[in-house]
């Protein structure tokens, strides 16, 4: 299969890739729809296309969040030490994911990330878009079906991957603060505050591996909104597994049906991350803004933004925000359990009724 990119791509006036505001004018695509630059057009037709048959209508699913998914696991393939030291550091978001998919979706880090691979292998073979720009594109499209999401930027122009990105760079829920702090500083020169607004994207995910037998298993009890759930969720204390118990990366959730990942839960109470993530309970429009510029390097990264093109105006508006920042059902602000030294955990409504139970989210 050849993947293509067009001659346009690299041929965009450097404006556009620092300043979208700046814009003015403004060009009609061949299917009517609007955008800053005539070399974005072809993009409208691939939103059409996964928003039906991906998206299964424009949903924040199980698509959506493994989309969201692939965008970090293709990117973080990278690493500027093991280039330092004269071996190949991986092209970061260049979709080598997809490409040399035999070698990555073999990686442990990455198990279970060969079906939304295969799903995704369909669109790109149909459209003139190569598996670099696929992978970040449907990550921002799925992102935007989230009610809260902010509206993701997207560049487009990445050529193709050359080799498959070298195992042994994504970081897995089990490994130690100290040794996530330092991959994340290599792969994207990424700050120990800017780790956290990464992970706000857990509020829209969720796990099928960490258990195996029980897949889907959400990450907070409102995987299909971006809120503010995950930061005070993860804070509660953890009483029970919502499976088995003793799987690697796993530690007690206080919910029924919630998984809560060991790095999460450690990252929420280290000294040097626990204040940013409390930065973010019951604060949506600063979790909108962080994510939004932690994903605009990590989308990017291993990528020449001189020879792209701004096509941000191509991802939807996210529906608006939805609910309130609560205590769930059951508990009480009295489970919190206080991290950040310099700042008092704020004070939340409890939801009446019987304790709160997560569904698992439904397969697409």
């Amino acid at each position: 299969m050849v993947f293509q990119v067009l001659a346009s791509f690299i041929t965009v006036l450097a404006v556009l890739q620092v300043n979208r505001a700046a814009v003015t004018k403004r060009v009609t695509c061949p299917d009517g729809s609007m955008t800053a630059n005539e070399a974005c057009c072809v993009l409208f037709p691939v939103l059409e296309d996964i928003q039906q048959n991906l998206f299964d209508g424009g949903l924040c699913g199980e698509e959506a969040h493994e989309s969201l998914r692939l965008t970090f696991h293709d990117a973080f393939g990278f690493s500027p030490a093991l280039q330092a030291q004269g071996q190949f550091g991986g092209g970061g978001a260049d979709g080598s994911v997809i490409v040399f998919e035999e070698t990555e979706a073999n990686f442990a880090a990455n198990i279970g990330i060969d079906e939304i691979i295969n799903a995704q292998k369909p669109f790109i073979a149909r459209h003139n878009i190569t598996p670099g720009d696929f992978v970040q594109f449907a990550g921002a499209v799925g992102a935007a079906n989230c009610p809260g999401a902010p509206q993701l930027q997207f560049m487009l122009g990445r050529p193709m991957p050359v080799a498959s990105s070298p195992d042994g760079l994504i970081p897995e829920p089990f490994d130690t603060v100290d040794s996530i702090i330092e991959r994340f500083a290599d792969a994207g020169n990424f700050t120990e505050t800017e780790i956290i607004w990464l992970l706000t994207a857990h509020s829209i995910a969720a796990a099928d591996e960490v258990d195996p037998t029980i897949p889907g298993t959400p990450f907070d009890s409102t995987p299909g909104i971006f809120d503010s759930q995950i930061f005070i969720e993860v804070q509660l204390r953890g009483t029970s597994f919502p499976g088995t118990g003793g799987n690697q990366g796993e530690v007690e959730s206080p919910l029924r049906g919630e998984l809560r990942l060991q790095s999460d839960s450690e990252l929420a109470r280290d000294s040097r991350t626990a204040c940013e993530w409390q930065a973010f309970v019951d604060n949506v429009p600063r979790m909108q803004t962080l994510f939004s510029a932690a994903m605009s390097t990590l989308a990017v990264i291993g990528q020449d933004t001189s020879q792209m093109v701004d096509c941000s105006d191509v991802i939807p508006v996210p529906p608006p925000p939805q609910g309130t920042a609560h205590i769930p059902a059951g508990l009480s602000n009295a489970d919190i359990e206080q991290a950040c030294a310099t700042a008092a955990f704020p004070s939340l409504p409890v939801d009446p009724g019987p304790a709160t139970s997560v569904a698992p989210v439904p397969p697409a």
